[in-house]
């Protein structure tokens, strides 16, 4: 694999500022974005509200990826009575400075979200707001949404409470080392051993964590483990893409923050506040899976079940742990995207829900420095609290929804094209070579294989006729385009 110099990384970089202009969104912020933040300060934070509760003495701490500046969380725990655990997860409060309409606000609307690519990230919001004023960084007072979670110690979720506080971050810590520590296999990092009783409150957490996941998988939530690239350099010399690892960390974390969507979604129902849910419906290609669940020699039911379907993963992922993550892909693709959708004020199932999570409510709140509608799930949350009328009608809601599904899919579209282009400057001399490879998608559009020795997907350009999504095939590299991103295969046969 050829690696990518500095020359090359500013070709790439270049690619991925005009494939976010090709798409519709906005690489760049505008001076009217940027003459507002300059009027921002430390003294814009409001710290001294009555509203909000002190819990700056908690032991709180944030757990993200090693290099992650925008900190949207910060998570402790308590031990209560009866071997109950109280996790209590605070969220920033991104509208304390960003307000509605704002230049600020309306740029965050239009992307929706930041743009990550391997070589370059489009910040939804200017680095001095998410990774400074509105980020939740170690020894900083910071307002936040707190969401308060007791868990039994079946897991299951007994009681919840959304309020507002003042908290303070004593540790900035990462996936990587946090989730070595907790298996066992690296030291406790010297973050964590310099703050008392942080170390006691992380495994409590992380019980916690085990609880929630166990109780989910028991009611349907599936256990998937999707490829994700990661670049991987050396000096300032990108030698290679490589698959992100499983990381017990990052699932506490995510465990935390599927519970807190769920607690948010349901409040604002309680509330009869509008709501913007996130939605995974049941699938429509159920009987594909049926077939490769089969191709193991598992029966599942005619008609969708995720208990079943989850009860299939965990065997297959004991049996082959290696290759689990290629039956994960397909099952993926074969879900189907999310989306997002408006609920009425008080709405009761009127809509799927996220099929899987096995969860009937769910509500992005927890990442809104990254995503905008958890932003707006903020503002329907402290209005709730403090007793005002909801800042948006159910009409503009579905707006909104709309707005967002369509541009988290040209997201999507740029952060894959951009990673292809990277993959296609690594794989230029390789043309020529045959791969094993798994196919990702099969449609009238195209057919799509994703290479099992490296996390680089491309087009099956021929031989594609009667393949189907999760089929092995071998494949040769016929041809790459930098530019375009385009990396086609051919079948083997």
């Amino acid at each position: 694999m050829q690696a990518i110099q500095t020359h090359q990384l500013n070709i790439l970089r270049d690619i991925a500022f005009q494939t976010v202009i090709q798409r519709g969104l906005f690489a760049e912020f505008s001076p009217e974005v940027l003459r507002e933040i300059n009027g921002f300060s430390e003294n814009s934070i409001n710290t001294n509200s009555n509203t909000l509760q002190n819990l700056r003495g908690l032991i709180w701490s944030s757990i993200d990826n090693d290099d992650s500046r925008d900190l949207d969380q910060l998570t402790v725990a308590r031990r209560l009575a009866e071997d109950q655990i109280q996790i209590l997860v605070a969220v920033a409060d991104v509208d304390a400075l960003v307000k509605d309409s704002s230049a600020t606000d309306l740029h965050a609307r239009h992307n929706t979200s930041t743009i990550y690519t391997p070589i370059r990230i489009f910040p939804m919001l200017p680095e001095r707001l998410s990774t400074d004023l509105t980020s939740l960084n170690k020894q900083e007072d910071r307002p936040a949404l707190v969401i308060e979670m007791t868990i039994s110690p079946e897991g299951a979720l007994i009681t919840a409470n959304i309020y507002q506080a003042i908290v303070r971050s004593h540790a900035k810590l990462a996936y990587n080392a946090v989730a070595a520590w907790l298996d066992g296999t690296r030291p406790m990092p010297e973050v964590i051993a310099a703050v008392p009783g942080l170390a006691e409150n992380l495994k409590l957490q992380f019980q916690a964590a085990q609880r929630m996941k166990r109780f989910r998988q028991q009611h349907g939530a599936l256990s998937l483990e999707t490829i994700q690239a990661v670049p991987v350099f050396d000096g300032v010399t990108m030698v290679n893409l490589d698959f992100e690892q499983p990381n017990c960390a990052r699932d506490m974390i995510e465990d935390f923050m599927i519970v807190a969507n769920g607690i948010t979604a349901r409040f604002l129902s309680s509330q009869y506040y509008p709501s913007i849910r996130r939605v995974v419906r049941t699938p429509k290609r159920w009987g594909r899976i049926v077939e490769i669940a089969a191709e193991y020699g598992t029966t599942l039911p005619d008609t969708p079940d995720s208990q079943a379907l989850e009860k299939f993963l965990q065997k297959r992922k004991s049996a082959d742990p290696i290759r689990f993550p290629d039956l994960s892909l397909a099952i993926v693709k074969l879900l189907g995207a999310g989306e997002y959708s408006a609920e009425s004020p008080g709405g009761k199932n009127e809509m799927d829900g996220h099929f899987g999570l096995a969860v009937n409510d769910y509500a992005h709140s927890t990442a809104p420095n990254r995503r905008y509608s958890d932003l707006i799930t903020h503002r329907l949350v402290k209005a709730a609290l403090s007793g005002k009328e909801s800042p948006y009608t159910l009409s503009e809601l579905q707006d909104l929804a709309k707005h967002f599904t369509r541009m988290e899919n040209e997201v999507n579209k740029v952060e894959r094209q951009v990673e292809k282009s990277v993959a296609a400057t690594l794989l230029q001399g390789q043309v020529g070579e045959i791969f094993d490879g798994l196919v990702t998608g099969a449609a009238t559009k195209g057919t799509w294989v994703r290479l099992l020795s490296l996390p680089v997907e491309g087009r099956l350009v021929e031989g594609f006729e009667g393949v189907d999504v999760g089929q092995r095939i071998q494949v040769k590299l016929a041809s790459v385009d930098i530019q375009k991103g385009f990396i086609d295969f051919v079948r083997v046969i």
